[in-house]
């Protein structure tokens, strides 16, 4: 049976409204080695300085055994999140409130709940998007808010790029990235040790990341895939850099096309009304993942 006729949405729905907590603590080797992979202050911070704004993402991340997990790496499918039968899953966007900065040290819960579940038809077949929010929260209350998009899809092919997310729930485009000068750039080197560190620090076994062979040979894409999430830290990084060390209050973003190993790529921002337009470009200066952020 394939793929589309084994999707039955009605039970995959049954998902919506599940949630689930998780704990941990941000110590400062974790913040450590997550400055250093941005290519920051490599020393040991002390209890008490602020972390980088995305470190959350490197806490409390799905630990299973090595029989738990699945062939692409991920653990196996249910369990918190629905057991969609489409093989491919990719981080589409999300979308960040933040409140206050987690510090080293803190003790973080995260709450997370599925609140939308649907299906669509894209150019390569059936699409299926997973919404699920969370709330972090440290010992002074809550530190921030994220709606995660999650969209699974077959097999047949790797696309040219991600399908796009509903436009409720995308950043709005002033103009094509690629027809904007960017006032503050950073260039990045898309290497296998970038992309082994950030894997390491957010304990994500999925293997389009590291294992080329895999990635070529099974899923159909021309190198290693540079994870969403690392490519929204940089803009996040860069945005508030930008704007003198301030973090964005809030920040939206979108994965528009794959991003691989193998040259540099550019992390941009240009202002906009409201805040900064941002984006990644690969080497051939197309874009990547569009983002907004505001104060």
């Amino acid at each position: 049976m394939g793929a589309e006729t084994a999707l039955d949405i009605d039970h995959l729905r049954g998902w919506v409204g599940r949630g689930e907590r998780a704990t941990d603590t941000l110590t400062p080797r974790l913040v450590q080695g997550l400055r250093a992979t941005l290519d920051g202050d490599a020393a040991l911070p002390a209890d008490g300085e602020a972390a980088p704004a995305t470190a959350h993402w490197c806490l409390a991340p799905p630990t299973v055994a090595m029989s738990g997990l699945g062939p692409d790496g991920h653990p196996a499918r249910g369990g918190f999140l629905p057991p969609v039968p489409l093989p491919r899953r990719m981080w589409a966007g999300g979308a960040l409130v933040f409140h206050h900065p987690l510090l080293v040290g803190d003790v973080v819960e995260r709450e997370s709940r599925i609140v939308d579940l649907s299906v669509k038809e894209g150019r390569t077949g059936r699409l299926c998007f997973v919404t699920v929010e969370h709330r972090i929260l440290s010992p002074r209350g809550l530190a921030l808010e994220e709606r995660h998009d999650i969209v699974y899809r077959d097999m047949d092919r790797a696309p040219a790029a991600p399908p796009a997310a509903s436009p409720a729930t995308s950043p709005a485009r002033r103009a094509a990235p690629e027809a904007r000068v960017p006032q503050w750039r950073r260039v990045v080197q898309a290497d296998p040790v970038l992309l082994f560190r950030y894997s390491a620090l957010t304990f994500n076994g999925h293997r389009i990341h590291y294992d080329r062979a895999y990635c070529i040979e099974e899923e159909g894409y021309p190198g290693l895939v540079v994870h969403g999430p690392l490519q929204a830290t940089l803009l996040v990084e860069l945005a508030a850099e930008a704007k003198g060390g301030q973090p964005p209050r809030r920040f939206e973003f979108r994965g528009v096309r794959p991003l691989f190993d193998g040259a540099a790529f550019s992390v941009n921002a240009a202002e906009a009304e409201g805040g900064l337009d941002l984006w990644t470009a690969d080497a051939a200066g197309h874009t990547t993942m569009t983002a907004m952020a505001r104060w």
